[in-house]
């Protein structure tokens, strides 16, 4: 028997706290992506348990999410082992992550009213206050919705699924840390804005391919600071 379906005037799906093996799965992959785990080390349920204070089974379910989408390897009787992670990858991930993006604004650029605008404008002022009071946490809350909100505009929910697909290699919570990245945020939702307002679908489309790709570039130069890889592509 499934559970009812919980009513959108509760707010409780929106509110309802992340699974453990969710929360396990997000706290692995920034130690990924930020560099503090590299590829070729073992990692251990019993340890991320350990350290987020839970039992082995949810530290074991997250560690199997990450092993899914390809941050992390099993091997026999060694158990979890950190993927290789390169900053062509990230490059990789982002190019993918700005053409679906452009496509989706590109759309909402045609489908967009003048209430979504005021809507959208709204959230850029907010924005762009935290923004110049060092609310880093503002910022990135209030980014996610932007975004949110033109993706929904665009009425295309498979691009918008295969968008979030590509999102594991981009966290949230991670952004703020990175130099230059607020900053960014605030400058380049203004051109968005206007695109969406002229209802001008070529130029949404570039200035949001423009936005992801230059987030791309801020979170590769920052890991390669952080653990001194180079941001030039594998081989050269």
């Amino acid at each position: 028997m499934t559970a009812p379906k919980l009513p959108a005037w509760t707010g409780r799906s929106r509110h309802r706290r992340p699974r453990l093996s969710d929360e396990v799965a997000t706290h692995v992959r920034e130690l990924i992506i930020s560099g503090r785990l590299g590829g070729g080390e073992f990692i251990r349920p019993e340890a991320v348990a350990e350290d987020l204070g839970i039992s082995a089974t949810p530290a074991r379910e997250g560690l199997l999410q990450l092993q899914s989408k390809g941050f992390l390897q099993v091997e026999p009787r060694r158990g979890f082992v950190v993927s290789p992670l390169s900053p062509k990858d990230i490059r990789d991930t982002f190019e993918a992550q700005a053409l679906l993006g452009g496509e989706l604004c590109a759309r909402a650029a045609d489908l967009v009213t003048s209430a979504d605008v005021r809507a959208l404008q709204e959230i850029q002022t907010r924005l762009e206050r935290a923004a110049e009071t060092g609310d880093l946490t503002g910022v990135e809350e209030l980014n996610f919705e932007f975004h949110r909100m033109i993706n929904r505009i665009a009425d295309a929910p498979k691009i918008r699924w295969l968008l979030g697909s590509t999102l594991s290699y981009a966290p949230r919570r991670f952004f703020p840390s990175i130099r230059g990245w607020s900053a960014a945020s605030a400058r380049d939702h203004r051109a968005i804005l206007r695109a969406l307002r002229d209802s001008d679908g070529d130029a949404a489309r570039a200035a949001m391919t423009d936005h992801i790709r230059r987030a791309g570039t801020l979170l590769t130069e920052h890991l390669a600071q952080e653990t001194g890889r180079s941001t030039e592509p594998d081989g050269c």
